[in-house]
C-alpha cells in the first residue's frame, strides 16, 4: 500500500485566519478601553509566561500595587487624587485582559498552522506567508512592551508615536490576516485562483485612510479630542485659535493638539470622498455588491460616532465603539480591495 499525497486544506486555514482577524480587532477594542481608563502603565513587568496569571493573593495584589506606585504617572498625576486597591484593581484587569488576549492571540495561530504545516495541508506559495503573519504577531507585541516601556521611564503616559505604532501595526496585521483568509477561500472554492493583486484604486483609497487612522492614534496619544466640544466648528471657530506654529509646519502637524484634531476632522471628509468613489467601483465588479455596502455603512456609522464622541466630551463608550468602528471600516476597505483585485487577477 502506498501513502496518498497531503491535499491542501485552504478552507480549513481560511476560517483559522478569520477567527485571528476577529482576535485582532478584539485586541484594538480593549486596547482602546485599556487606553482610555488609563490602564496601560498598570503592569510594570514583561512576563511572557508567568504574568498570563494575575495577582492571587492580597500580597500579591498589593506588591503589583507597589510597583504601579513608582511609576511617574502615580507619582506625578494619580497620587494628587488618590487610588485604593480595588481602583488599582480595575485598571489591572483591562492592561492584563489585553495582554492576555494576545497570549491567547499566539497560541490559537501558531499551533493549527504547525499542525497544518506538519500535515503538508498549506497550499503551495502561502508557507511564507502564513509565517511572516506570525511574526508581524510577535513584533507587535514588542512594539506594545517598548510602548508601555516609554510610559515607565520619566513620563506620565506613553509615548504617542509609539502608541500609534502599535495601533497601526495591529491594523496593518488585521488587514493582512483578513486579505490572506480571502485569497484561500478563494483557493478553496476554485483550485485555478490565483492570489489577487493590490489595484491602483485600492492603493490609493487604502493610502488616504491611511492618513486618517494615522491622525486618529495621534490625536489619541495626544489626548487632543478633549480640546473642543463643538462641531462643526472648534471653539467657536471653522480654524481653532491656539495652534502654535513657532516651531514650524512639520512640528505643529505633529505635535499641535488643535491643529491635529481639526486635520482629523477635516481629512475624515476626503476620506469619505475617496470611499465613496472606491465604493462604487467595487460595486460594478461582479458579486462584490456586499463589500460595496460594507464599506458605506462603516463610514457613515463611523461619521456619526466620530461626531457625537467629541460632542460627548469624550465619553468612554462612544470613543471606544468609534475605534472598533475604524477598524470594521479598514476591514470593509480591505474586502472591497480584494474583490477588486481578485477580479484583476
Amino acid at each position: 500500500m502506498t501513502r496518498s499525497a497531503p491535499r491542501p486544506r485552504p478552507a480549513a486555514i481560511a476560517s483559522l485566519l478569520f477567527i485571528v482577524a476577529a482576535m485582532v480587532f478584539a485586541m484594538v477594542v480593549v486596547g482602546g478601553i485599556t487606553r482610555l481608563t488609563e490602564s496601560g502603565l498598570s503592569i510594570t513587568e514583561w512576563q511572557p509566561l508567568s504574568g498570563a496569571i494575575p495577582p492571587l493573593t492580597k500580597a500579591d495584589w498589593q506588591h503589583a500595587f507597589d510597583l504601579y506606585k513608582a511609576t511617574p504617572q502615580y507619582r506625578e498625576v494619580v497620587a494628587a487624587s488618590g487610588m485604593s486597591l480595588s481602583g488599582f484593581k480595575f485598571i489591572f484587569f483591562w492592561e492584563w485582559v489585553h495582554r492576555l488576549l494576545g497570549r491567547i492571540l499566539g497560541l490559537v495561530f501558531a499551533v493549527p498552522l504547525l499542525w497544518f504545516a506538519w500535515k503538508r495541508q498549506i497550499p503551495a506559495g502561502y508557507g511564507p506567508r502564513l509565517a511572516i503573519l506570525f511574526v508581524l504577531g510577535g513584533m507587535q507585541g514588542l512594539v506594545g512592551w517598548l510602548m508601555v516601556l516609554s510610559g515607565l521611564e520619566g513620563r506620565t503616559e506613553v509615548s504617542p508615536y509609539r502608541l500609534s505604532a502599535h495601533l497601526l501595526l495591529a491594523l496593518f496585521l488585521m488587514a493582512a490576516v483578513l486579505w490572506t483568509a480571502l485569497d484561500l477561500r478563494a483557493l478553496a472554492r476554485d483550485p485555478r485562483s490565483r492570489p489577487a493583486r493590490l489595484t491602483k484604486a485600492a492603493a490609493i483609497t487604502l493610502a488616504i485612510l491611511f492618513v486618517q487612522l494615522l491622525l486618529g492614534a495621534w490625536v489619541a496619544g495626544f489626548r487632543a479630542g478633549t480640546v473642543a466640544t463643538d462641531w462643526p466648528l472648534m471653539n467657536g471657530q471653522l480654524v481653532p485659535a491656539g495652534i502654535d506654529w513657532s516651531k514650524g509646519t512639520l512640528f505643529a502637524v505633529t505635535h499641535d493638539l488643535y491643529l491635529l484634531h481639526f486635520l482629523h476632522r477635516w481629512w475624515a471628509w476626503v476620506v469619505v470622498g475617496a470611499l465613496v468613489l472606491f465604493a462604487r467601483k467595487v460595486k460594478a465588479a461582479e458579486g462584490a455588491r456586499a463589500a460595496s455596502i460594507a464599506i458605506h455603512s462603516a463610514f457613515g456609522t463611523q461619521i456619526v460616532l466620530g461626531i457625537a464622541t467629541v460632542m460627548s466630551g469624550i465619553a468612554l463608550w462612544l470613543a471606544v465603539l468609534h475605534q472598533a468602528t475604524g477598524a470594521l471600516l479598514l476591514a470593509a476597505t480591505v474586502w472591497g480591495a480584494h474583490e477588486l483585485g481578485r477580479k484583476q487577477a
